[in-house]
């Protein structure tokens, strides 16, 4: 069960309170939409429908809302109202991340009307946002659009820390596939379980915890690289499968380069993440991306996210079909003791 206690800091129909799933939800859906037209993908849209579904729905059917994820990760956020108009919303919902590792909640959908911007409306809502977390003893994070200056100001002076860029790339399945190159003078083969710690070396090198690790959500910790029991039952009654692909060193002591290939049954595209050794780079990176859509490229989309600083590798994407969708910088800010 998420917990988090919400305060109520206005009394009055207007100014800063609670989100309210049951009135909310279909103005939610305009501001969000209006807000971030110019960067919202296709989930991002799909999301907008779905609320705008969900708030259709008839009183006796209102329960569900409670078991919903997207509604989930909406619940505990606060809006901003205006003479009645709701103009403002930040969302807050805990991240995918183990508990061990501390908790750590997420802001996103921080949003205000055009016509209300410049009033401090979003600091506030912030800052209310952060004292819930911080009651909590626990970390935030959250992502920002590369190119919004005014919000990646506005969370430095809270206190955020920036952490690295991210570009989402994506390649559709109706591209040519690459022919094989018979050529290749090394091998790319499964990794083996007990490998993980020579993976994890690798992915210190490539992706260091200080930046943000392996990417949104992926903290660098041993975890991510030897799987418990438990999450191996979890995947596979979910029909979720991860293939590690690994280039190994001649002496077999550890891995220059390492691909996963996550897919599952209801997923519409296949996630790829890609580490290469910086010693290696231009050598390995093409040859495991290249498999991968010969593998997977014609039947499904395939998405990647990769660090935007990496420019041999926006070279290679772009070579290889895949278009940019965003960049986002991932921010955090630590309110443990």
């Amino acid at each position: 069960m998420v917990s988090l206690s919400l305060s109520q800091t206005s009394s009055s129909s207007d100014g800063l309170r609670p989100v309210n799933l049951h009135t909310d939800l279909a103005p939610l859906a305009d501001l969000i939409e209006l807000a971030f037209a110019d960067s919202m993908d296709n989930s991002g849209r799909a999301a907008v429908r779905e609320m705008r579904t969900l708030s259709r729905l008839r009183p006796e059917f209102q329960s569900l809302l409670g078991v919903n994820e997207l509604v989930q990760g909406i619940s505990l956020g606060y809006v901003w109202i205006s003479d009645g108009r709701l103009v403002g919303n930040v969302s807050i919902y805990p991240a995918d991340i183990p508990v061990r590792l501390g908790k750590t909640w997420i802001i996103a959908n921080v949003a205000v009307h055009p016509d209300f911007r410049g009033h401090g409306i979003a600091t506030q809502m912030m800052r209310v946002s952060m004292d819930a977390i911080r009651g909590q003893g626990a970390r935030a994070i959250l992502q920002v659009d590369a190119t919004n200056d005014v919000a990646q100001r506005l969370y430095e002076r809270l206190g955020f820390v920036r952490e690295r860029q991210w570009t989402h790339w994506r390649r559709r399945s109706t591209l040519r596939v690459p022919p094989a190159d018979t050529r290749q003078p090394f091998h790319i083969t499964r990794r083996r379980d007990e490998e993980w710690r020579a993976e994890y070396a690798l992915a210190e090198r490539v992706r260091p915890a200080q930046l943000g690790g392996v990417g949104w959500q992926r903290p660098l910790y041993p975890g991510l690289f030897r799987p418990t029991l438990l999450k191996r039952i979890r995947n596979m009654f979910a029909m979720r499968t991860m293939e590690r692909l690994i280039v190994r060193s001649d002496a077999d002591s550890e891995l220059h380069a390492s691909l996963w290939i996550e897919s599952a049954f209801a997923a519409s595209t296949v996630q790829l993440t890609m580490m290469v050794d910086p010693e290696f780079v231009g050598l390995y990176d093409e040859s495991l991306l290249a498999l991968a859509i010969r593998r997977y490229g014609a039947r499904s989309p395939l998405q990647i996210e990769h660090p935007e600083d990496d420019m041999w590798a926006n070279a290679l994407f772009i070579r290889h079909g895949f278009q940019s969708q965003r960049t986002l910088l991932h921010m955090h800010w630590d309110a443990r003791p």
